[in-house]
């Protein structure tokens, strides 16, 4: 599921500061780690990465990063060069956690219990311990030979992939870039080289996106301002450069897909198309948004056709987040068929398997694909995991999701907390089917979801609505429909 980012520019009110260490609470988010991990973390730095997992000596390719500017947990750096023979060449270096993380160890018994981690507005719950996250196992650009599975890809002319590998080896990052500074250079035409061609890349593989029936919904940021004491919500829409780079990591993710696919071993991230249902109700909303979608477009289409710098068209993005509904992940077994496991958002294949220092089943996804290109058997303690990953990530992403929520409520209420009393106009989204004329009411400015009541609301309808409750420390908002 697609996810969003809150930033705050200045510190939360009180009452908001203990909403939000209620909602860690409810939720079981982790604080810090067990002293047990802090033990075995000091020895493992001392030790250093497991080098008997015969890492080969990539240290001569240019590898750089991007990412936010703030982000140290670096789990991917990338090189692209123009093969000699047209089309391209992609080197993709994912940070290597099971060369530092032993399995049945203190810190892969802490893993399994986070599944992930957990981000908000001014922090965040790592899966691993930040001297592992953010230093040893980080691809940072300190001239330190760090481990990596690296996949190299052979693309066309067109993007696509003709062929692909994956081994261990010792990567060096040359620079550690950012997203904004690199789109202003690709727009001036002096970013780095591998930048201007993840530029092409990126753009081919979105057309091929575009031509499989797929869409990748990037979401803008959430961000939270305050004027003295007036808080604002908007929203910042994606640059184009990390639409860019989400399509390499999906390369990677389809890739390793099809390998275990082939192998008849792994595990895939699945998504079951949306339902007629929910495409009518998404209709509704863009029609009282007055955004054109014609009876003849299909979703993805429009999807692609929504502009991120328009409000409208951000209100509507968060509406479409609705479709990603029954996400989770499903282990490959016999009897099931491709066309079974297909993740419908992206009309592919899929696998999670660029993120290892933040999401645990990346780790193992990535260690049957090593095996797999080896040709050797492989190791049973990723075999063994397909018992219970499933449940593990699918709980964490729960967690995960609720937490995103309980973040964004908190900050809805933070931001009208003073308009109690106004009235809005939004679109009901969401209808209870046990409570007669309660629903979920969506508002376009400020771009807020909440529940509303009164008169009938049915699923697409455009109502007036009057704002009732504001409770901050709980994050809740309520509205009455006129």
């Amino acid at each position: 599921m697609p996810a969003r980012k809150t930033v705050v520019e200045h510190g939360f009110p009180d009452e908001i500061v203990a909403g939000w260490t209620n909602l860690k609470d409810e939720l079981g988010i982790p604080e810090s780690f067990p002293d047990e991990v802090y033990t075995e973390v000091e020895l493992v730095l001392a030790r250093g990465h497991d080098a008997s997992l015969g890492h080969v000596d990539r240290t001569d390719l240019d590898f750089v990063t991007i990412d936010p500017p703030t982000s140290m947990d670096l789990d991917q750096a990338m090189l692209i060069e123009q093969a000699d023979a047209g089309g391209f060449r992609v080197w993709y270096a994912i940070a290597d956690v099971a060369a530092w993380v032993r399995p049945g160890g203190a810190i892969d018994l802490e893993a399994k219990r986070r599944g992930q981690t957990f981000y908000a507005p001014t922090s965040r719950s790592p899966l691993h311990p930040p001297e592992l996250s953010e230093g040893a196992a980080s691809l940072l650009p300190d001239d330190v030979a760090r481990p990596a599975l690296v996949w190299r890809f052979d693309l066309d002319d067109c993007g696509e992939v003709t062929d692909a590998t994956v081994e261990r080896a010792l990567v060096k990052s040359r620079a550690k870039l950012n997203y904004a500074d690199v789109q202003a250079e690709i727009d001036a035409g002096t970013a780095h080289p591998t930048m201007m061609l993840l530029k092409q890349v990126g753009e081919l593989r979105q057309q091929l996106e575009v031509e499989r029936g797929g869409v990748s919904l990037n979401l803008p940021d959430q961000e939270v301002t305050t004027d003295d004491g007036v808080w604002q919500l908007e929203y910042r829409a994606p640059l184009p450069n990390e639409g860019w780079n989400a399509q390499i990591s999906l390369m990677t993710g389809y890739t390793a897909a099809k390998m275990m696919l082939e192998e008849g071993v792994g595990i895939l991230r699945t998504l079951p198309p949306a339902d007629d249902r929910t495409i009518d109700t998404l209709r509704k909303v863009a029609k009282s948004l007055d955004l054109s979608w014609p009876r003849d477009m299909d979703y993805a289409e429009f999807v692609r056709s929504l502009d991120p710098t328009q409000p409208e068209d951000q209100a509507m993005m968060m509406s479409c987040v609705r479709l990603f509904r029954g996400a989770g992940y499903t282990v490959i077994e016999d009897g099931l068929r491709a066309e079974q496991l297909v993740h419908g958002a992206l009309a592919a294949n899929y696998a999670h398997t660029t993120a290892p220092l933040r999401r645990l089943v990346d780790r193992y996804v990535g260690e049957i694909c090593l095996a797999i290109s080896a040709g050797v058997d492989v190791p049973q303690w990723a075999v063994e995991a397909l018992d219970w990953l499933p449940e593990v990530m699918d709980d964490s992403d729960r967690r995960a999701k609720a937490y995103e929520r309980g973040i964004n409520d908190l900050v809805e209420a933070l931001v009208l907390q003073h308009r109690q009393g106004e009235t809005f106009t939004g679109v009901v989204i969401q209808v209870d089917q046990k409570r007669k004329g309660s629903g979920i009411l969506s508002v376009a400015d400020p771009a807020v979801e909440g529940p509303v009541r009164g008169r009938a609301v049915e699923l697409g309808d455009e109502v007036t609505a009057k704002l009732t409750r504001v409770n901050l420390a709980e994050g809740r908002i309520e509205f009455e429909a006129r």
